[in-house]
């Protein structure tokens, strides 16, 4: 298995999102209303997302690879409302079999992932036919000053910031992996200046065929 390490991004991004943010809680209750069934949440981080499921959850396999933010992570789910079990394991090569799960949450991973094509098709392999992936990103501005600030920033951004890439077209290529888009919103969301370049997100809801 790939070995994901980024000791000094893990402890600031857990330092950033302990601040209370009430409207990224209602981005990630809104990523997860509604969601029933076996659950897979890729890229878990810190679990900041579990306190947001709703008991139609049967359960949920948060696969997160960094160490130290699984061990956040497996904190969290000792308080979640429904079960979580929290593994290691990368995007790429998820623990499930084909077509096992009701439903997929990517949630501000697909940026960082290496294989972002490749991820994508590994949430598809474990969805059953008309399983939903719930997906919650900052993507590629549609303004172009801003895309050009991201273009430029974009060489050196995954150095410090954990693998995450600045200007993907994650509704794009979740439509090129083979899924049906249901519902997207783009919105602008930055909780300080610093976060400027990653205002441009999307939310929303894609099935598989």
């Amino acid at each position: 298995m790939t070995k994901i390490r980024h000791p000094i991004f893990a402890r600031v991004y857990t330092l950033l999102t302990s601040l209370p943010d009430e409207e990224a809680a209602g981005h990630r209750r809104e990523l997860l209303a509604g969601l029933r069934g076996r659950v897979i949440e890729v890229g878990a981080g810190n679990g900041m997302n579990f306190a947001h499921y709703e008991p139609g959850v049967d359960g949920v396999v948060a696969v997160e690879p960094e160490p130290y933010l699984r061990e956040r992570a497996q904190r969290a789910a000792a308080d979640a409302p429904v079960a979580v079990r929290v593994v290691e394991g990368t995007a790429e090569a998820l623990p499930a079999a084909d077509g096992e799960l009701d439903a997929a949450v990517a949630s501000l991973v697909l940026c960082s992932v290496p294989d972002q094509a490749r991820a994508l098709a590994e949430i598809r392999r474990v969805l059953r036919p008309g399983g939903e992936l719930r997906f919650y990103e900052h993507v590629a501005a549609r303004d172009p000053r801003l895309r050009r600030t991201q273009a430029a920033l974009a060489p050196g951004w995954p150095r410090f910031a954990g693998g995450c890439h600045l200007d993907r077209d994650t509704a794009g290529a979740i439509e090129r992996a083979g899924f049906e888009l249901v519902r997207v919103r783009h919105f602008a969301f930055a909780p300080s200046l610093l976060m400027k370049p990653v205002t441009p997100h999307v939310l929303g809801v894609a099935r598989r065929p």
